[in-house]
């Protein structure tokens, strides 16, 4: 199993229309072979001093594939081409970790 945390952030302001185009591209993610877990996760409220915000134009994409070979097929994925297309100028950055169990 393959786990990835995909951190994005929106330009200012943008984070709820990015998210708007990622939760409609998700049915298609699940859809694909070997994906187990594909789905967004923003900063909880009211953790206090014990979190580490990542702040209001980020969201974080928690993922689990079954092997690598089915999240290189994800990335090569036509929708998720489409997907970059429609968010590329709404988005400032994107960091992705790729991670196997520990």
């Amino acid at each position: 199993m393959i786990h990835v945390l995909a951190i994005i952030t929106a330009k200012p302001g943008k984070r709820d229309a990015v998210m708007q185009q990622f939760r409609a591209n998700m049915p298609a993610v699940h859809a694909e072979d070997g994906c187990i877990e594909y789905g967004p996760a923003v900063d909880a409220e009211g953790m206090g001093p014990i979190q580490t915000a990542f702040g209001p134009d980020t969201f974080v994409v928690i993922e689990k594939w079954a092997s690598p070979d089915a999240l290189k097929a994800h990335a090569k994925a036509p929708h998720m081409a489409a997907y970059a297309a429609r968010t590329k100028d709404m988005i400032a950055s994107r960091v992705i970790h790729v991670l196997s169990p520990a």
